[in-house]
């Protein structure tokens, strides 16, 4: 049995109309699953999905640190941070060309960028 890469990675929300919004906005489209309990965005073949939670969202730092290819980090990293987004883990290469940075979503969850020039899904 073969790990066959990441497939979803969740997020716990204590508003799920405000996580729904804000996140459509940093995606730049909508889930394709939406419901009351769960809320699913295909993010090229990768599930970002969203669940309510009505605990302390400071708990949640110490869980899973998922990061999402992107071309920018530092870019993307400042536009999450205008969106209200916190600073996690500013921008820095951490070798051979690879850079990552992570911000805190505004319900705590760790939301982790990464631009790796030798990753392919081919």
């Amino acid at each position: 049995m073969d790990f066959k890469g990441l497939r979803t990675c969740i997020y716990k929300v204590n508003d799920l109309e405000k996580a729904k919004a804000w996140y459509n906005e940093v995606l730049g489209f909508g889930p394709y699953f939406d419901e009351p309990f769960y809320v699913g965005y295909n993010v090229a073949g990768y599930e970002l999905g969203l669940i309510p939670d009505e605990g302390n969202p400071a708990t949640h730092e110490g869980g899973v640190h998922t990061y999402w290819g992107v071309e920018n980090v530092e870019a993307m990293f400042q536009r999450l941070l205008g969106m209200g987004a916190s600073t996690y883990e500013a921008p820095n290469e951490v070798g051979g060309g690879i850079v990552v940075g992570m911000v805190k979503d505004p319900w705590g969850n760790l939301f982790g960028m990464i631009y790796n020039p030798h990753f392919s899904l081919a």
